[in-house]
């Protein structure tokens, strides 16, 4: 890990997980494991460990803006990642807040919908607040295959059909659409990187692990990081996959479930 005298301030706003696998708290072990400032904003709480979710308690609006002052206001960053939102009214007033604050900082959108023991994280108008007002502003969204196709309305089961979804989401104004594969049973977990210009397949071995609690927050935070050092979302995207296979590989024997990444991969 580098350790620089002014690193780039980078902001997570995304929700609490107590266990420290997924959430906040694995974006934040994950800017500072590549020598980035990490800030937070808590738009939600949550009682989870790696067995599931037993609740879900969301912050006001008032609560959630108030955390946004606090840090553009002294430290604010070059690039921001959002993680579970949770409410319509949340994300209409995070989206009117970034498009006044955000300047030329990148935006990382990671859509978390569905938890990895199947717990619903963003109701179906939140789903379309997301489209319409914070997807124009991002630099990459990163959905997996469930998500991409709530997203884009096309149903997303092999590669093909995630191009088309990723086609349909650059229409939103997104300027790059990461579409991470794990959600596949093929023997490579292949994600899909799609711009304007390009389509990039990242393909990778399939591990077979218990340990991957996390690993959407995981990846898209290490995207953010990268983006944050001056790395481009092509370098930043496999910079950040080659880091989720390592720390899924290396991952801690933690938790009587779904347990976390090695964060220190």
């Amino acid at each position: 890990m580098r350790v620089l005298r002014n690193p780039p301030i980078v902001l997570t706003i995304a929700g609490s997980d107590p266990s420290g696998g997924a959430g906040m708290q694995a974006d934040l072990k994950t800017f500072h494991r590549f020598g980035v400032y990490g800030t937070s904003v808590v738009t939600l709480i949550t009682a989870q460990n790696t067995r599931g979710v037993t609740r879900v308690d969301l912050l006001d609006v008032e609560t959630v803006s108030a955390q946004l002052q606090a840090v553009f206001s002294d430290v604010p960053p070059s690039a921001v990642k959002t993680g579970a939102i949770g409410s319509a009214p949340v994300i209409e007033r995070v989206a009117t807040y970034l498009e006044q604050h955000l300047n030329s900082a990148h935006l990382v959108v990671d859509p978390v919908m569905i938890s990895k023991h199947g717990h619903h994280l963003l109701p179906a108008d939140a789903v379309e607040a997301l489209v319409k007002r914070l997807l124009p502003l991002a630099t990459v969204v990163t959905p997996n295959w469930h998500e991409a196709a709530a997203l884009s309305g096309k149903p997303v089961t092999d590669m093909a059909s995630a191009r088309e979804a990723a086609s349909r989401l650059l229409h939103s104004g997104v300027r790059a659409v990461l579409i991470t594969g794990g959600a596949g049973d093929s023997p490579l977990a292949a994600d899909l990187l799609v711009t304007a210009d390009q389509v990039e397949e990242l393909p990778a071995l399939r591990l077979a692990s218990r340990s991957t609690h996390g690993t959407g927050c995981t990846f898209a935070a290490a995207v953010t990081a990268h983006l944050a050092l001056g790395f481009n979302v092509g370098e930043a995207t496999r910079h950040a996959k080659s880091f989720v296979h390592h720390a899924i590989d290396t991952a801690p024997d933690i938790g009587g479930g779904i347990g976390p990444v090695n964060h220190w991969a």
